[in-house]
């Protein structure tokens, strides 16, 4: 039985889409005027596993992604580097979804630009104004919080507590409460516009989610997902948007929400200078690392990024691969008879462990208790090759969901030279030359290469 923590309830509910086994998903995507971070990597590899485990469980998930990209910051940057705003956010957007492409976060099913539905917010608008709940000033149109008797609800707000909040509140010189947001700005000369009924101007942030949502799935949907910092003001003002607009509630029915990475138990700051870009994690490790790490952590839970860390991901990656590398070997013996691992158990936890909140930790754990029961029957030559066979199709079932057991990275072709001191190496082995075997086998290293002796041969390792 599925179970997730619902942010609006503050507690683990069933499971139980709208519409049967049909899932209507909705993430905030990224606003498109500088490199993605690990931050975003966090959010993004977490929803995608989610999705993956969904769609595995035989779920038909529609995963919809916004792109934001117009925004203040847009400009802003377009005028540092005296370029348009749409070269900034296209640039921004490809490496965007380079980088994701990179870490394996393939699931999203729609990305969808906040300039390709001006039409739809137009219409929000419009119909928030007919209803009374915005109004019109000098700069643009407002959003009147006390209008909605119900703001502060997901993030568990008075309005007048609402009324402090510091996180991208539009400021406005003759707005009606401090907490009210901008559904529609008036163009500035230079900046981007559209034509709209009250002249022209550009949309306000919240307003494009809810435009893009009510367009692809409706008024209501299953579930919404973004990062903690992103409950308050942002998720609470798409909640004023629609259900003012359709008087229909819950907007959603599953707010899920991700933990933050911190630095060394700092939040990330440019002026700290411990901002890490997925694209800088990349120059130093494989995106299988990064992937690897955001899932050792629960996504509800922060995340703490340190160096040191890195270095046990690599043993953990390592584990598994040896482990099956061994079990492929063990395989190719082809005598499928006799099974003497019993995987049952393993998959009731693994299952159990993602059903629980999608508590991938503990699904981790499991693979890792698989590798060490594995390991010991191997031991005593008692793993069979039809237990191998059956360990490597549930890797490849997990794998479907993780995408970090099975990873192909670019494979690095072992050099003649290399491959000549090995077979060298194993003629004086033979004949039982240990120091000549061993000085060898130095000298192989130095040039870059691990060997490992196993009882189906030498293995070579780049270092």
């Amino acid at each position: 039985m599925l179970k997730i923590y619902n942010t609006f309830s503050q507690k683990k509910e069933i499971f139980k889409p709208r519409k049967d086994k049909i899932v209507e998903l909705f993430v905030c995507g990224p606003t498109t005027y500088d490199f993605p971070h690990i931050g975003h990597a966090k959010t993004y590899v977490s929803f995608d596993v989610i999705v993956r485990f969904l769609r595995e469980r035989g779920y038909d998930v529609f995963y919809l992604q916004n792109i934001t990209d117009i925004d203040d910051k847009i400009i802003k940057r377009a005028k540092e580097k005296k370029t348009s705003w749409k070269k900034i956010a296209r640039y921004f957007e490809k490496i965007y979804l380079k980088e994701m492409k990179e870490l394996k976060v393939e699931s999203v099913t729609k990305y969808a630009r906040a300039t390709d539905h001006i039409k739809e917010i137009i219409s929000q608008v419009e119909r928030l104004l007919k209803k009374g709940f915005a109004y019109q000033i000098e700069d643009g149109i407002y959003y009147d919080i006390k209008k909605f008797k119900h703001y502060g609800k997901l993030a568990k707000r008075t309005v007048q507590q609402a009324e402090d909040g510091v996180s991208r509140i539009d400021e406005g010189k003759n707005k009606k409460n401090k907490g009210d947001f901008c559904l529609w700005k008036f163009s500035k000369p230079g900046e981007p516009k559209w034509k709209s009924p009250w002249g022209y101007g550009r949309p306000g942030w919240h307003i494009e989610d809810t435009a893009i949502t009510e367009k692809f799935f409706g008024p209501q949907y299953d579930i919404h997902g973004g990062g903690k910092d992103l409950i308050f003001p942002h998720h609470e003002a798409e909640i004023a948007q629609m259900e003012g607009i359709s008087g229909k509630r819950p907007m959603v029915k599953y707010w899920m929400h991700v933990g933050f990475v911190t630095v060394k138990g700092k939040k990330m700051s440019k002026s700290l200078g411990n901002f890490i870009t997925i694209k800088d994690f990349i120059k130093k490790h494989s995106p299988r690392i990064l992937r690897y790490l955001i899932l050792k952590t629960h996504y509800r839970s922060p995340l703490d990024y340190k160096e040191e860390i890195i270095l046990q991901v690599k043993r953990e990656l390592e584990r598994i691969d040896n482990f099956v590398e061994k079990i492929k070997l063990i395989q190719r013996k082809g005598n499928f008879s006799t099974q003497n691992f019993n995987l049952s158990p393993y998959k009731t936890r693994f299952q159990k462990a993602m059903e629980d909140d999608f508590n991938t930790p503990q699904a981790i754990g499991v693979i890792f208790e698989i590798i060490n029961q594995g390991n010991i029957l191997m031991e005593d030559d008692l793993l069979t090759p039809k237990d191998a066979k059956n360990i490597l199709e549930f890797f490849e079932e997990i794998d479907k969901i993780f995408c970090f057991i099975f990873w192909k990275e670019k494979t690095k072709k072992i050099p003649k030279e290399i491959l000549k001191l090995v077979k060298e190496r194993e003629r004086e082995r033979a004949k039982k030359n240990w120091e000549k075997a061993d000085k060898i086998r130095e000298e192989i290293i130095k040039k870059g290469w691990w060997i490992e002796d196993t009882k189906e041969g030498p293995r070579l390792k780049k270092l």
